[in-house]
């Protein structure tokens, strides 16, 4: 490694020692929060394996400048107190040669580390594409072609074999058809390589071409080694790639060209489980059940309930985690609005923040394990909603979650509350009212209305920082939650459920809105911010059970109709949304007016000081559902 790079790198170990405490109250959610793992400038793919002296071991794809710039290269380091400090900082591959990009691991039952990339090794400077995009036809960007390679370790990362390995790659459809006709294939990783019967598994997307939204077509394979573990030198490993056939994995017959960053997981019965990237608005999930060799058709993802997943075009992983529970990470917009879009080649990148994450049980299927996946909750985010957080890793440590990601500039780690995950893993049996936080709990049965019932203060959200020496302010990252139930006899407009403003205007409201939505307002006196529930989820005489959640963390309301959260279905494609970060209390009145206007019954209201979880919203529902 040269010397700069090592003293950035004592000099990032200390920062991270010395972190200066946010002018803000702590959430974990905050990408802001995790631990930093030390990089050159560009950072990339930050993975981890637990290696056998008990260290975690990361490689990362860095540079000194932006993604794809000459001098992109992998780098190594380790951790011994969960990424919290780094040590061992190595170069793979050195930043001085040709791009090697894109690592990722895969640790031997003997402890042998081995990592797998791109290589740029004929030091090809350009490639044809599309012309537009490129003006003159040629990409100058060439890290996702070359070799496939890699090199090991045998004492845990802390050096690296001089030798690098090239893996053949078997030529498929989308090879021969591209401008080289196969004799320069492109592709390039993402997914995580994996273990399973003595055999090495590393995924692989193949890519077609460049041009609008750089990879113009790609499909997902799996390089398989039958003897990778047992072979002293590499050199001798045997390769071959799956699928059997010319043709990856792709979309569902109706689907777009996209069909990349394959994310696979083997499951109990020895099924292999694989999720991947669209530009449809909807990822897409298959099953093998011959070890790679054949694939049932390609699926848009479902959860459990059968409604589709949004997702734009992005990483979305899936984990098969100790307890043999999975974990899937995606971002909860999309549908139709990214499939019929114009530009949706490129437009579908964006959008990575937050970051949402569903729970996954077996069942048995028809052709053996299947995954079911549950309603999702918020895991992170950051405050620049245009900040684009992704390609994570989870590490699991001493009963502890732990996942790492990248927004490129700077990569982190990020211990996950245990409570969380565990709620998302019982949502499907939970039955149970959430008690934490509630500040007022009204029934109404059989009343008339409206009624006026006095209503507590709620947490603010945004105030003066008295540490600051220009009178700035912070983020308090506080929320609540309104639970309501009701029947109206007509979804019209003027109905307000609950009216708690002053005079002035200042405080929240919930009304029915000319589109048959329900709609939440905020209003601090100076600043407001209005979200909907989806359209087309209300209806008239109908029991409802609805939880509006504002959650200050990431600043979004979300909508839980009758224990479905909104996602915008085929009328938006967001089903959440943001309010004002700056907004600063929604305290107005300390009464709440009860129905105004309406045309039914109102049965019960609840209100937390808190932003309660989806998880928790569901169970709500289904407290009270037997008796609606």
């Amino acid at each position: 490694m040269r010397i700069k790079n090592k003293v950035y790198f004592a000099l990032i170990t200390l920062f991270i020692l010395v972190k200066p405490v946010f002018a803000q109250t702590e959430d974990w959610r905050n990408i802001q929060n995790g631990s930093m793992i030390p990089d050159e400038s560009y950072s990339d793919q930050p993975y981890i394996t637990k290696t056998d002296d008990g260290a975690w071991l990361c490689v990362m794809t860095t540079g000194s400048g932006h993604e794809g710039a000459t001098g992109q290269h992998i780098i190594s380091q380790r951790s011994f107190d969960q990424g919290k400090t780094w040590i061992d900082q190595n170069d793979v591959e050195p930043g001085n040669d040709v791009e090697a990009s894109y690592a990722v691991l895969l640790k031997a039952p003997s402890g042998r580390v081995f990592a797998f990339y791109n290589h740029n090794t004929d030091n090809t400077r350009s490639i044809i594409g599309d012309d537009p995009p490129y003006k003159d036809g040629l990409v100058r960007r060439v890290d996702s072609q070359g070799y496939f390679v890699f090199k090991f370790s045998d004492d845990h990362g802390k050096t690296w074999s001089k030798d690098r390995y090239t893996i053949p790659l078997r030529p498929f459809e989308i090879d021969r058809n591209n401008v080289y006709n196969g004799k320069i294939q492109f592709f390039w990783n993402v997914g995580k390589a994996f273990g399973y019967q003595d055999n090495a598994y590393v995924p692989l997307t193949k890519v077609g071409g460049f041009g609008e939204g750089f990879f113009t077509s790609n499909e997902g394979v799996l390089l398989k080694s039958n003897n990778l573990f047992q072979v002293q030198d590499p050199a001798k490993a045997n390769w071959e790639t799956l699928p059997d056939g010319e043709i990856g994995l792709r979309t569902p017959l109706s689907g777009g060209p996209i069909a990349g960053e394959q994310s696979f997981s083997v499951m109990s019965d020895g099924s292999f489980y694989c999720v991947y990237r669209t530009i449809d608005g909807y990822p897409v999930y298959t099953y093998s059940r011959d070890e790679g060799h054949t694939w049932e058709a390609p699926q848009y993802l479902r959860y459990s309930n059968g409604r589709l997943v949004k997702h734009p075009r992005a990483a979305n992983f899936a984990w098969k985690c100790e307890n043999g529970k999975y974990l899937y990470w995606f971002h909860n917009h999309g549908g139709r609005f990214i499939k019929e879009h114009p530009n949706r080649r490129s437009m579908a990148y964006d959008d990575r923040n937050p970051v949402w994450i569903a729970g996954g049980l077996e069942e048995d299927g028809p052709n053996g394990k299947i995954i079911k996946w549950t309603q999702p909750e918020i895991l992170l985010y950051d405050d620049d909603p245009l900040i684009r957080m992704s390609y994570p890793d989870l590490v699991e440590d001493n009963g502890n979650y732990y996942i790492s990601e990248t927004q490129k500039d700077i990569a982190r780690v990020h211990q996950i509350d245990k409570a969380l995950l565990e709620k998302l893993w019982n949502q499907p049996e939970n039955k149970k009212s959430a008690k934490e936080g509630i500040v007022a709990d009204w029934n109404f049965q059989g009343g008339t209305f409206p009624q006026i019932v006095d209503l507590p203060s709620l947490p603010e959200f945004h105030k003066r920082d008295p540490t600051k020496k220009d009178y700035g302010g912070m983020h308090l990252r506080n929320g609540f939650s309104i639970d309501i139930q009701f029947n109206l006899d007509e979804l019209s407009a003027d109905q307000i459920l609950l009216d708690a403003r002053d005079e002035s205007g200042k405080g929240w409201f919930l009304r029915i809105t000319n589109e048959k939505t329900l709609q939440l307002s905020l209003n601090d006196g100076n600043i407001r911010s209005v979200w909907d529930s989806d359209r087309n989820t209300l209806q008239n005489n109908k029991n409802h059970y609805v939880s509006v959640i504002v959650d200050g963390g990431p600043k979004v309301i979300a909508f839980v109709v009758d224990g479905i959260l909104n996602d915008g279905g085929d009328t938006r494609q967001f089903g959440w949304g943001r309010f004002n970060p700056y907004l600063k209390s929604v305290n107005g009145s300390n009464e709440v007016s009860v129905g105004t206007n309406i045309k039914g019954t109102i049965k019960k209201v609840i209100i937390y000081n808190r932003a309660i979880k989806i998880s928790e919203a569901i169970g709500n529902y289904r407290s009270v559902s037997n008796g609606m």
